[in-house]
């Protein structure tokens, strides 16, 4: 975390320890951030209780957060970004999290320092990968709870998580350090307003916001999520932009996920698939699509050792050479992707150790591909990340 972050964050920590009262601990990790496993949240996070002269209003405030490191080798570098190298040692999260989620006025703010590494995409360092992503405070929004009669109902607004997809944005987060090649066309942050309709299996959002973080609101998302029975939930999420396309390909268009995810025992099996489309853009003959799929699953041996794996497979319209379509996933019209991620994980209460080893090949390339120069097909990467949940 940057050292201006860092102090402001304490500071503010300071002035809620000395105006409020010290509170206790919840039983149970808190919702937010999502965590898809195998890391586990602090079941235990620090506290505090607001005064009573906040009314309905008040009620606990939790302070929690992720530091953690990571150390990387792969083949066929493209140094094409600070950071990206053969080898290379860097921060990737040093964040907090401070929230509210009792009664009808909640709020999330999560800030700090963060690189989002991703297979078949250069490594970013840290300091860079902020700036040039979310900024220091990637996710803030404060979200209105219906009660009594309303409780089912909610409505939130800020720097919003997106809807679609099968990852989150973060590395403790989900399964695997590197986020996959699936999640990479899709939106990670966005900035709007969603509401929220639970009706016990069913749960309905729907937001209006600005799509892949392009700071116009032009982006109407949605899902619709459905317990079948205890153990698989099906969703159905997507997202676009609505008549107003700009020189992104990415926001210009519009994406779809079908995802269905298994729990039982020591298993979590989720497997999914993607469409992406991109109408004709300015300086385009024509739009371009990409269909993919990838399934996810992570197996647990005890309360400590957890194993993670993902395969996917994408490809996109066009002609290799062709450069008259939208790239959508970067290695060129006509191209297609496949990669293989495997991460074994220890965690011991707040302390933890994972490894990924990936691997990514592309057929036939016509854009950036690997290496120096951009002409390799694939690439192999070890990634170890350790640190702590609090």
């Amino acid at each position: 975390m940057k050292s201006f972050a860092r102090n402001a964050l304490l500071g503010a920590c300071a002035i809620a320890a000395g105006c409020f009262a010290g509170g206790g601990a919840q039983a149970d990790a808190l919702a937010t951030p999502s965590m898809s496993g195998p890391l586990a949240a602090n079941a235990n996070p620090f506290s505090i209780d607001l005064p009573d002269w906040f009314g309905d209003a008040g009620g606990k405030v939790y302070v929690g957060g992720a530091v953690t490191g990571l150390a990387y080798a792969q083949s066929n570098a493209t140094h094409g970004a600070p950071g990206d190298a053969d080898t290379y040692i860097d921060l990737s999260n040093g964040q907090v999290f401070i929230q509210k989620t009792d009664g009808w006025l909640q709020f999330y703010v999560q800030a700090g320092e963060y690189s989002l590494p991703t297979v078949g995409v250069p490594y970013m360092k840290s300091s860079t990968a902020t700036t040039a992503n979310f900024g220091v405070v990637p996710v803030a929004y404060l979200k209105l709870q219906g009660e009594d009669d309303w409780s089912e109902l909610s409505l939130q607004g800020g720097k919003l998580p997106t809807l679609i997809g099968n990852e989150y944005t973060f590395t403790f987060e989900n399964m695997n350090i590197e986020r996959g090649l699936l999640w990479n066309i899709e939106p990670a942050v966005s900035t709007g307003i969603q509401g929220n309709w639970t009706h016990g299996p069913l749960t309905v959002s729907l937001s209006w916001n600005d799509g892949t973080y392009a700071k116009k609101w032009n982006w109407l998302s949605g899902l619709i999520s459905y317990a079948v029975t205890t153990t698989d939930t099906v969703v159905f999420a997507g997202g676009g932009n609505l008549g107003n396309p700009n020189f992104s390909a990415l926001n210009s268009g519009s994406v779809y996920n079908l995802i269905w995810t298994h729990t039982e025992g020591n298993w979590v099996i989720s497997p999914y698939i993607q469409y992406n489309v991109t109408p004709k853009v300015p300086f385009t003959t024509k739009g371009s699509s990409v269909i993919g799929a990838a399934l996810l699953a992570s197996y647990s041996f005890d309360d400590h050792w957890k194993l993670a794996g993902r395969v996917e497979y994408e490809s996109e319209t066009g002609t290799k050479g062709v450069f008259t379509t939208p790239d959508i996933i970067g290695y060129g019209p006509g191209s297609n992707a496949f990669s293989v991620t495997l991460t074994p994980t220890y965690q011991w209460k707040q302390l933890f150790a994972r490894v990924d080893a990936s691997y990514v090949s592309v057929g036939n390339l016509s854009g950036g591909g690997f290496g120096p120069l951009g002409t390799k097909s694939d690439q192999f990467r070890g990634v170890l990340e350790f640190g702590v949940l609090f």
